[in-house]
């Protein structure tokens, strides 16, 4: 016995505004979101992980640099948290089109859709649990969401590309194929819009403050408040996670290793000449806040190391394991003169959470690698 079924019926969709002008109207928003989180984030991974010929050429100026720059890639990463939705929200009949793939061209272009939101998904996914360090995967979050990301950028070009007459014709209200579209979803396309904006700038609002003092009384959803913490400044990873104690500390020596190499006490690094900085601390999480240290100049001791004015540095941190127990520190950042073995916070001695008894800050350097319990300077 043969079973025949009949056709299946063409999927339809009756709500209004599933249309090119407004998938164009959001897509710019996203886009930027996008293009600025990418940027941004590079730029970060890149002053983590420098390759060999830029460690040199990152430049220690302007001292704010990254808190800036880590600032915007969390604020556009955010932004584009209710962006993505709504884009999707436009777009998403045509992912029912029948039939499904119409010619080669056709699939490629369904493939590349398909890889974009995919990995966009991914990116806001994983990099939202990020600012809260909360990592349910197997996986290395900072390889593989760096991977990502360039993976994402190619389908996002491969797709404006493809997409281009659609977007030219749509890019304005007076755009060609934006006047052809029925003048009756006009008001209502635009109350969409402002309701999209609206979702954009409070989620961006109530999330900056972490960053941005001047917005810190809006902040209410940031995973981490600049006001709140140990000697007035927050604390991503404590003594007790790096295994560092009051006890093991009790015969703590700095070991400056170089040409001319040499341990000082607590005491005499005390006795050494100080310097006073004002420099934020600015972690990939995307909260940021400045603070006052006091302490003796890296270079300063790189160079009783007999380490010379292209001198670099190599920090060791007493934590008992860590990806960042060891540093590099390009010369431009060993020789600037805000580049500090700090030994107070704001007025007072260390705490053991903040690194005591003493730690690296450096201006426009990513908070990871502002190294707390150092017990080892090396002239590299």
């Amino acid at each position: 016995m043969r079973f025949t079924f009949p056709p299946a019926p063409p999927v339809t969709f009756g709500a209004r505004l599933h249309d090119a002008r407004t998938a164009t109207a959001i897509g710019r928003l996203l886009g930027l979101a996008m293009v600025v989180c990418f940027a941004t984030g590079v730029l970060s991974h890149y002053l983590q992980h420098p390759p060999g010929w830029l460690a040199d050429r990152l430049p220690s100026r302007p001292y704010w640099g990254y808190r800036l720059t880590q600032g915007l890639h969390v604020a556009s990463g955010t932004a584009a948290v209710p962006l993505l939705p709504a884009k999707l929200w436009a777009v998403y009949p045509r992912l029912f089109a029948w039939p499904p793939v119409r010619s080669p061209r056709h699939a490629l272009e369904r493939i590349s859709v398909a890889v974009l939101v995919a990995a966009a998904l991914f990116e806001l996914f994983t990099g939202l649990l990020n600012t809260f360090q909360w990592y349910p995967w197997p996986f290395s979050f900072v390889p593989v969401h760096y991977a990502v990301a360039w993976l994402l950028l190619g389908s996002l070009l491969l797709h404006v590309a493809v997409q281009w007459p659609r977007i030219r014709d749509h890019f304005t209200r007076r755009s060609p194929g934006t006047l052809a579209l029925p003048e009756a979803d006009g008001p209502d396309r635009r109350q969409l819009l402002l309701g999209v904006t609206a979702a954009v700038g409070a989620v961006t609002l109530t999330t900056v403050g972490q960053s941005v003092t001047a917005l810190g009384p809006l902040e209410r959803f940031g995973p981490r408040s600049p006001s709140h913490g140990v000697q007035g400044l927050p604390v991503n990873r404590t003594a007790a996670a790096a295994g560092v104690t009051r006890a093991s500390l009790a015969d703590w020596r700095l070991t400056v290793d170089g040409p001319r190499a040499y341990t000082l006490t607590l005491e005499e690094l005390r006795a050494m000449r100080q310097h006073d900085v004002t420099l934020p601390i600015a972690c990939v999480e995307g909260w940021s806040k400045s603070a006052h240290w006091t302490g003796v100049r890296v270079r300063d001791l790189l160079e009783r190391a007999g380490g010379g004015a292209d001198a670099r540095a190599r920090v060791v941190s007493l934590e008992a394991a860590g990806a960042y127990r060891v540093t590099e520190m390009g010369r431009l950042y060993a020789q600037d003169p805000l580049t500090l073995l700090a030994l107070t916070l704001n007025g007072e001695e260390l705490s053991l959470d903040h690194g005591y008894p003493a730690r690296i800050i450096a201006p426009n350097r990513p908070g990871v690698l502002q190294t707390k319990w150092v017990g080892r300077l090396e002239v590299a």
